[in-house]
């Protein structure tokens, strides 16, 4: 009689674990990814290791983003004028998912990304993104913009497990700086400025375009006591007066596709820019404005470091 009493306890006692042990099966996530917390422009924010859905609003993050061959789900294509190395974003195989500025909100719900990263025009909607998905709001630092670039290519590279591609990237980069820099230091001064409706603003250090200056180490032409992220209002009045021995030019109207107003070239076509030494020793530059003003990640800039690499090589043998 004890043994039967001990067999049923020991039946009973089976029982016991194997539906404790059901109900921990039933109880634990249905997987095990683990997170990792992003520091940002916005705080700090959990997002998951190796994301699969990943919308992009920030296209200087696209940028890296493509660089690095991170798949992305959905992008903002309402509105939006890709330059050509990121052109494959406006198909279809990618989600719409509004414009730069004003997301679209139902589209985002029910898509359930995993991760958002904003930043750049998408700043101010930034709360409701968050509601969402975590969001992360990855802009680059035009007053240390070769070390937030760095920054935010580890971190994208942290974040989806490509820490060797992100290392050689920037490795490269780090490369061609070093490179040009010597060449660009004693080319003489320089001018940074984007023609939009036939009126010019200009850039000089630590400015939305300050990278020729601050990275580069090209001589400014003249220093403003405000950058802004606008520039400064000039004429060719001011050009001359200045007179740059380097011109670098950015034709917004044909980085937003509008193709009723002048181009930048006829613009500067006029007697007083053709004084400037820039002019007569012909070294105005008409930068890839489309991948200037819109995108301005990490093949945006080495894309330029090529273009001005190529001109001064040019300049030297002739």
């Amino acid at each position: 009689m004890y043994s039967s009493i001990k067999v049923k306890f020991l039946v009973l006692l089976a029982a016991l674990f194997a539906l404790v042990g059901c109900d921990d099966k039933k109880d634990a996530p249905a997987d095990n990814k683990t997170s990792i917390v992003v520091e940002h422009a916005q705080g700090k924010t959990e997002v998951p290791e190796n994301p699969k859905k990943v919308v992009v609003f920030n296209t200087a993050t696209l940028d890296i983003i493509d660089a690095l061959n991170i798949p992305v789900t959905a992008v903002p294509q309402s509105d939006v004028h890709f330059p050509d190395f990121l052109s494959k974003y406006a198909d279809k195989t990618y989600t719409n998912v509004g414009t730069l500025f004003e997301p679209n909100y139902e589209v985002l719900s029910t898509l359930q990304p995993d991760v958002i990263i904003a930043g750049g025009r998408a700043n101010d909607v930034y709360k409701k993104l968050s509601d969402i998905a975590p969001t992360i709001s990855l802009d680059l630092d035009p007053n240390n913009f070769l070390a937030s670039l760095t920054e935010r290519t580890e971190q994208l590279g942290n974040i989806f497990g490509k820490q060797e591609e992100a290392k050689k990237l920037l490795a490269d980069f780090n490369q061609k700086i070093e490179q040009l820099n010597p060449k660009a230091s004693t080319a003489g001064t320089a001018l940074v400025i984007m023609i939009n409706g036939g009126k010019m603003s200009a850039y000089g250090p630590k400015s939305r375009f300050g990278f020729i200056f601050d990275v580069l180490g090209f001589k400014p032409a003249t220093i403003f006591q405000e950058a802004g992220r606008h520039g400064n209002a000039v004429t060719s009045e001011f050009v001359l007066s200045v007179n740059p021995q380097w011109l670098f030019v950015l034709d917004r109207d044909n980085a937003i596709g509008n193709k009723e107003a002048q181009s930048a070239q006829q613009v500067l076509d006029n007697e007083l820019i053709q004084k400037t030494d820039a002019w007569q020793q012909n070294h105005i530059i008409y930068l890839d404005s489309t991948s200037m003003y819109i995108s301005g990640g990490i093949q945006t800039y080495s894309r330029l470091m090529d273009q001005i690499s190529d001109v001064l090589q040019k300049t030297s043998t002739n």
